[in-house]
Order: structure tokens, then C-alpha cells, then sequence
């Protein structure tokens, strides 16, 4: 009876699982769907989720009308460089704020995770006119430079992550004559692989989404983003629904095929930092 209850637990557990995954799955095919359809057919009732006749044509339009080549590169070089930045300043930050003993360590750790509660707003205007006194708008600095100074929540993970790995190693290298810059980059940052993923994914995935921040610093065309060339495109093709969704689906792609080739590292790294 007992066997039965539990089969029966875990037979109700995968259905509302399945049927969770389903909703959250459902916009992603609707979008899909509709990129490969004609404009007639997306005005149609009842609603067709599967197209009679695929239109592959809507995608060879999106790279007619828009140099999404362009705005693709540039992305991923923001996106690469803030990838790296917040890589080597965040797990750097919190090797110091987890492994070295130095006074009001965790009070200026508190200091650290208090500056995430200030809204971006606030600090909008000021960063901007620091940027512009700088020379630096209409560049790629204003958005690549702030990530080498340590993500405060990135931070946060990366020390939770070395907080889990034994003092016992790092005090065995002291006393091998390991200096702390040797420690960090042979000893932890080797064991931090999972660690390092998911912060790259994060700050790869912020950066390829961030649509505030080049509309703000940047103003040459050829500079832009996807996120800004997307909404260049849905303005001027506000009815041309199967185009905007074609233009949709390349750019959410990329993070798509990124997030399940990286997924089980992904899972990790948030597991061991949430544990500790």
C-alpha cells in the first residue's frame, strides 16, 4: 500500500512538472510558429499552430532588412568582454571576502550586497555624465569597464562557492611558501569550474539582453546592439507580426542553444553555492 502511494506521489509529482514545463514552453513554439507563417495566416481564427506552408523566407527578409550581422557581432563582443570582466573581478572579490582575514571583512562585505538595493535610476545620470567627461560615450567602455569591478551579486556567489572549499588546502599552499595570487589562480580557480560557468552564463546572458544601457551610451547605428536593433525593427514593422517574430526567434537562439549545451554545469554551480 505504502509502494502504491508513493507511485502514485511521484506519477502526480512528473505531471504538474510536465504540465509547468508545457506553459513555459508554449510562448517559445508560438513564436516559433508564427515566424514561419504568412501575415494572413497569423490574422487567422482559430489560431494554426503549425503552418500549412513554412515560410523559411521570413528569415532571409529579417538579414534584408536589417544588418543583423552587424548588430549580432557587436553583441557578442560586449557580451565576451563583460563575460570575461565579471569573471576575473567577481571570483577575485570573493576569493578575498571568503579565504583572507582582514579587518571589517564582513562588514564591508554587508556594505557590498547593500549597494544592490539602489535602483539603477538613481545612478543613471550620474554614470553618464562621468561616462561623457571620460570621452567614452559612443563606445563600448561604458558597458564593458564597470564589469572588472565585481558584480555585487556575482560577488555574493563566488564567495559562497569558495566558502565550501576546505581551508585545509589553502593553508597547506601557505605553508608551501604559496603566495595568495598563486593560490587563487592555481589552487581555486581550478576547482571553481562550475562556479565560473554560471557567472559567465549570467553576465553573457545580461549583457546579450541589456537594452538600457546601449541606448543610453551608444548613438552610431552601426554600433548598436540586438536588443536596440530588434526594437528598431518592431517599430518599423509594427504589422508584420511573422517578421518580428522571425527577428525574435534568431536573436533568443543563440541563448537557447548556449543554456542547454552548459546546462549541467550551470545546475552545479547554483547548487553548490545555494548549499553552503
Amino acid at each position: 500500500m505504502k509502494d502504491y502511494k508513493n507511485f502514485l506521489k511521484t506519477i502526480i509529482y512528473y505531471m504538474g512538472v510536465s504540465l509547468l514545463a508545457c506553459l513555459y514552453i508554449l510562448p517559445l513554439l508560438w513564436m516559433l510558429s508564427t515566424s514561419l507563417k504568412t501575415q494572413s495566416d497569423v490574422l487567422r481564427l482559430p489560431p494554426v499552430l503549425i503552418p500549412h506552408s513554412p515560410q523559411w523566407s521570413n528569415y532571409l527578409t529579417i538579414f534584408k532588412r536589417l544588418p543583423l550581422g552587424r548588430y549580432f557581432l557587436n553583441t557578442l563582443i560586449i557580451a565576451v568582454s563583460t563575460m570575461i570582466g565579471s569573471i576575473v573581478s567577481c571570483t577575485f572579490v570573493g576569493y578575498g571576502f571568503s579565504k583572507l582575514r582582514w579587518p571589517l571583512r564582513d562588514f564591508f562585505f554587508v556594505v557590498l550586497l547593500a549597494t544592490m538595493m539602489i535602483p539603477f535610476p538613481t545612478v543613471m545620470i550620474p554614470l553618464f555624465l562621468t561616462f561623457r567627461r571620460l570621452g567614452w560615450i559612443n563606445t563600448y567602455l561604458p558597458l564593458i569597464i564597470p564589469t572588472f569591478c565585481a558584480s555585487p551579486y556575482l560577488t555574493f556567489l563566488a564567495r559562497q562557492f569558495f566558502m565550501s572549499v576546505p581551508n585545509e588546502l589553502i593553508d597547506a599552499a601557505r605553508v608551501d611558501g604559496a603566495s595568495e595570487l598563486k593560490i587563487y589562480s592555481s589552487l581555486i580557480l581550478p576547482l571553481s569550474k562550475p562556479l565560473i560557468i554560471v557567472i559567465g552564463l549570467f553576465e553573457f546572458l545580461y549583457a546579450w539582453n541589456d537594452f538600457t544601457g546601449p541606448l543610453i551610451y551608444l548613438t552610431s547605428q552601426e554600433k548598436f546592439t540586438l536588443a536596440i536593433g530588434l526594437q528598431l525593427f518592431s517599430g518599423a514593422h509594427m504589422s508584420e507580426w511573422h517578421l518580428q517574430m522571425a527577428a525574435s526567434t534568431i536573436v533568443t537562439l543563440p541563448i537557447i542553444v548556449l543554456f542547454f549545451i552548459l546546462q549541467r554545469y550551470f545546475i552545479e554551480g547554483i547548487t553548490i553555492t545555494g548549499i553552503k
